[in-house]
């Protein structure tokens, strides 16, 4: 079954340059306008990913994000004509998966949409073998089922932040440098920055924090990052 795409742009030609690449690619889309019609449409189609520019009047695209945020971990790729990093950091942790500057490449953002969608294709495929679940302390993730919890209750995570988790709990004694986190979070060629990578580490603290968990990811400064104990703090 082919996936659904919610585009949400209020500039018509980027939205068709953006629905003929998808669509090219095998996949079905729906188009919004504004904030308003793509909480709408979300609604009303409960697309597997959305495309969702920032920069929109009145009710704009991160606005649309802490609304979806607050029922759904849809996957969220951001558009944006700025390339401001406040704007990429500010994007990422209220719960984007990525982030993709105009003017873009259209074969880049299908490249990067596919990317998360495989992230999601254990969740969403046919049961069949998979890797075992992987843990350390109380936190614990099951690669097959695309499934994250802490002592118990469950994580919600993007697709970047899972992989870059997975990554984590595959080598739990491994330092990760941010080139080796980029490939195992996005298996793509694809460049992204460093400080891409430190808000999604930004973000798993933060709900690992939540959980009373403060030592989810260690900083080994000059060096970059490895899994802590994962241990509730008494």
């Amino acid at each position: 079954m082919a996936h659904r795409i919610l585009i949400v742009d209020d500039e018509g030609h980027i939205r068709e340059v953006i629905r003929v690449a998808l669509k090219k690619a095998g996949m079905d889309v729906i188009e919004a306008r504004d904030g308003e019609e793509a909480l709408s449409r979300f609604a009303a189609d409960r697309p597997d990913l959305i495309v969702l520019d920032i920069g929109m009047p009145e009710f704009d695209g991160l606005d649309v994000c802490r609304e979806v945020r607050k029922t759904s971990d849809v996957p969220i790729l951001f558009l944006s004509a700025r390339d401001e990093e406040i704007d990429r950091i500010l994007g990422l942790e209220i719960g984007g998966d990525d982030y993709v500057t105009k003017p873009f490449s259209p074969r880049e953002l299908v490249a990067r949409v596919n990317v998360i969608l495989r992230r999601l294709a254990p969740r969403n495929g046919e049961a069949k073998a998979g890797p075992a679940a992987l843990s350390q302390g109380g936190l614990l993730i099951d690669p097959e089922q695309h499934l994250a919890s802490f002592a118990g209750a469950p994580l919600k995570l993007t697709a970047i932040e899972f992989g870059i988790l997975r990554a984590f709990l595959t080598r739990p004694t491994s330092v990760f440098n941010r080139e080796q986190l980029m490939r195992a979070a996005y298996q793509l060629n694809i460049q992204v920055s460093d400080r891409t990578i430190d808000s999604h580490i930004r973000n798993i603290r933060a709900k690992l924090a939540a959980q009373n968990c403060e030592n989810v990811i260690e900083t080994i400064h000059g060096v970059g990052f490895k899994l802590g104990r994962c241990e509730t703090e008494a």
